[in-house]
């Protein structure tokens, strides 16, 4: 699968369901997320996030954040209350256009599409903090993770944080997919997007999963810091999921 696939994927996410796709709570599927009760899922989110981050002593500055597969801009919009300015960027062009029409009027954000597997558009060490979870799972394969998560540390200023989620292992049952690889099948014959994902409940949304020893291996082969990994959080209780809090 190539990055032209992965953001064709997600832009049919974003028409069928983005909320859910987001945040795949199967209560909440089929246009069933309330817009204020999503968003304030990032606030708690990030609030964590930063209790960790001002218990570490990183980032020494808060001027700029990254946001990484922003979505609609639910953690975006979050971390915009702790830094001068939070960049958001997406793969996919209809779920930053809905970011940029959903937080019009909250200050200090901009949202960006980036469908490159690096991030030519910002500079080295120009972030004070990037921020990504529930995204690098759903990338092609680990090569791409992996090069992404050497971006992060490129961009990211001394005495900086990354903060990224991983998955780190799946259940047997879970490792063959079979809804996404009907859904690619079926799909690809000409079968409506909308059918699949509603009537036969399928989807096309990829799980990648990447060993913490992996992980941490790379960071260091890239001149970073693991300052802590956490377990969690996971979009599903069966996945295993790690959350590394990163600095160089």
């Amino acid at each position: 699968m190539s990055l032209r696939g992965l953001r064709q994927d997600w832009e049919t996410l974003a028409t069928l369901d983005p909320l859910w796709a987001i945040l795949s709570d199967p209560s909440r599927r089929f246009g069933k997320w309330d817009l204020n009760e999503f968003l304030l899922t990032g606030d708690r989110q990030i609030a964590e996030v930063m209790r960790h981050a001002d218990r570490l002593g990183y980032p020494r500055k808060r001027e700029v954040a990254l946001d990484f597969g922003c979505g609609i801009g639910r953690n975006t919009r979050a971390l915009a209350r702790y830094f001068r300015k939070c960049q958001g960027v997406d793969i996919s062009s209809t779920m930053i256009s809905r970011a940029r029409e959903i937080h019009e009027s909250v200050p200090g954000c901009e949202f960006l599409v980036n469908s490159t597997a690096g991030l030519a558009m910002f500079p080295d060490e120009s972030v004070d903090m990037v921020y990504t979870a529930l995204v690098l799972q759903h990338m092609p394969n680990t090569r791409v993770i992996k090069s992404y998560i050497a971006e992060f540390v490129r961009i990211l200023r001394r005495d900086g944080l990354l903060v990224f989620q991983l998955l780190c292992a799946l259940p047997l049952e879970n490792r063959f997919q079979l809804r996404r690889r009907l859904f690619g099948l079926l799909s690809a014959l000409g079968v409506s997007t909308r059918f699949l994902y509603e009537r036969l409940l399928l989807h096309p949304i990829r799980i990648v999963v990447v060993p913490e020893r992996e992980v941490t291996a790379f960071l260091g082969e890239t001149g970073a810091r693991v300052l802590e990994v956490h377990p969690g959080p996971a979009a599903v209780e069966v996945y295993k999921s790690r959350t590394y809090y990163v600095t160089k």
